[in-house]
């Protein structure tokens, strides 16, 4: 081992310790004191409904830990944007479970709480996995009702889609824990099967302050819209149970009884774990992420018995593609090269960047793996596509199109790991968020923005200098210097994993050491849903 490999190590597990510090405190959602008047009703907390629902002997891959991570502070935070989401396993079936966390703002919705709940959704139909809601909400939190409400992918859109799932045939079953108010009410009640706990679950679309003031009638919640009233008089709901526990047990014996699926048929063997040693990964990152590194020695620590088919190993560099396997799912790899490479005609090729050759052969073999109904795993540290007179000359914005397209039309699953920087339209032909991975996760030394730090920060402050200027303000070097430094410190901390992560722009960070359970429990969900389109990448200059 050498000096660097050493400081890459210690540096790159540091940002381990820290992301598993932040989580444990993500884990407390509103804190111990909202925790304990939950305790005090007879509830179970959101995490401990979960764990006790899922299965004990399988995985479980949270979605959206950190959203809502800084922001929200005037309003005294969001943890989580106040519900959990994840994919687990209940009665051996693999499933979406998504649970209000009532110890934040008591489960109110926060604009960002309806984008995690649109995501949760989205992954059920995408992959057709059946669909589970712990309901424990107060509803829309009203002071940012404007930004929550009216528009399409605000609030009424999660009913639009228990809708649309109903008529695909994914089953949604939801448990009614605590509130369930107004405009929320419909969410359990359009599921196939409803319960509510007596005691804590109530669902009406107006409590009784809101019955008074509107009709005039004096009536308790639990008259209103109790479980003797929904199960008894109304019909709303199909099952009382006395307690958390017993509602739990209820899904587990449902879920138990359902049918098997029809499955995509995507190619797995027995599961081999790597040859070589994946902790190795902390020692190979570099601490800058502008260092460069074989991202060979990465693909070779997550895939089956360290093997790796390279396709056109020798052209197109700076972007490696190839066959492999994780967890025994058969997977096309695409990952960019940060090695800087010569190529076969004597140029130098920077790593991380995206060369005409390297975008066209992309392009191929991701038509090749959409032919063979192979999924596809990407595994970013790009800074963008070639710029310069000789990279336009080769029409490089012809060859990047291409690799758009073919990442846009693919019919198969994608996934994409953020191992370092994800830049401009890097991001884009290496299927960033816009371009629908199943699953997006970044590990704690990604970094997502326009641009890298350095330069952008530089271009800003031109922008700054000029408008100063042309109000007549003197910008001397010490003070654009003030520039660059406040404007260097602001930007990069918009390019973080942690801002993206807050903002849903990737599902969540993980430690490498996670990498595979993502990718195998993503191909698993993805294996539900046949693929019911062909292939067509349409018009592409050639």
């Amino acid at each position: 081992m050498d000096l660097d490999f050493n400081k890459n190590e210690d540096i790159n597990k540091q940002l381990v310790y820290d992301l598993n510090t932040r989580l444990r405190k993500v884990h407390q959602g509103g804190g111990e004191k909202a925790a304990a008047k939950q305790k005090e009703k007879g509830k179970m907390l959101a995490r401990e409904r979960i764990e006790y629902l899922l299965d004990k002997d399988k995985p479980w891959l949270e979605v959206g830990a950190f959203v809502a991570d800084g922001m929200y502070a005037e309003h005294g935070g969001c943890p989580s944007g106040g519900v959990v989401c994840g994919i687990g396993y209940v009665s051996g079936r693999q499933c979406v479970v998504v649970a209000n966390d009532a110890t934040v703002k008591a489960g109110a919705w926060f604009p960002i709480t309806a984008k995690k709940n649109l995501r949760a959704q989205e992954i059920a139909m995408e992959n057709r996995l059946p669909i589970i809601y712990l309901v424990d909400s107060a509803g829309v939190y009203l002071p940012m009702q404007d930004e929550i409400f009216p528009d399409k992918e605000h609030f009424g859109r999660i009913f639009r889609n228990n809708a649309m799932m109903s008529s695909m045939g994914i089953i949604q079953i939801a448990a009614i824990m605590g509130s369930c108010v107004a405009g929320g009410a419909y969410l359990p009640i359009m599921s196939d099967e409803a319960m509510i706990v007596e005691g804590t679950g109530s669902v009406f679309l107006a409590g009784s302050y809101l019955v008074k003031s509107a009709i005039g009638e004096d009536v308790d919640n639990e008259t209103l819209g109790g479980a003797t009233t929904q199960c008894e008089i109304s019909g709303v709901t199909d099952y009382k149970q006395p307690n958390d526990k017993a509602a739990l047990d209820s899904i587990r014996n449902i879920m138990s009884m359902t049918g098997d699926y029809t499955k995509a048929g995507f190619d797995r063997i027995k599961s081999a774990e790597p040859k070589l040693k994946q902790q190795d990964i902390y020692g190979i990152l570099p601490i800058s992420r502008e260092g460069a590194y074989d991202m060979h020695e990465i693909i070779l620590r997550l895939t089956d018995n360290s093997e790796f088919e390279e396709y056109k190993a020798g052209f197109g560099q700076s972007i490696i593609c190839g066959l492999g396997r994780v967890d025994g799912w058969a997977v096309g790899i695409v990952a960019n090269q940060r090695k800087v490479l010569k190529s076969k005609k004597g140029e130098m090729q920077f790593g991380g960047v995206i060369y005409s050759d390297s975008a066209d052969k992309a392009t191929r073999f991701i038509m090749n793996c959409n032919q063979k109904k192979i999924p596809l795993v990407f595994l970013q540290d790009v800074t963008g596509f070639m710029v310069g007179s000789r990279a336009e000359h080769g029409g490089i914005i012809k060859d990047g199109a291409k690799m758009v397209n073919a990442v846009a039309n693919s019919v198969v699953p994608k996934f994409t790991i953020v191992v370092g920087n994800s830049y401009g339209a890097g991001n884009y032909a290496m299927c960033g968020k816009a371009y629908d991975p199943r699953l997006i996760y970044a590990w704690p030394t990604a970094k997502i923005a326009v641009m890298g730090g350095a330069s952008a920060a530089k271009t800003l402050v031109q922008i700054q200098a000029a408008g100063l200027k042309a109000k007549g303000e003197e910008v001397n070097q010490e003070k654009e210097a003030e520039l660059l430094k406040e404007t260097t410190e602001r930007y990069n901390a918009q390019t973080t994993p942690y801002y993206a992560a807050a903002r849903l722009w990737v599902d969540g960070i993980i430690d490498p050491m996670e990498t595979r359970k993502v990718i195998s429990m993503g191909i698993e969900a993805a294996n539900h849903a046949p693929i019911e389109r062909p292939f067509n990448v349409g018009v592409i200059q050639t």
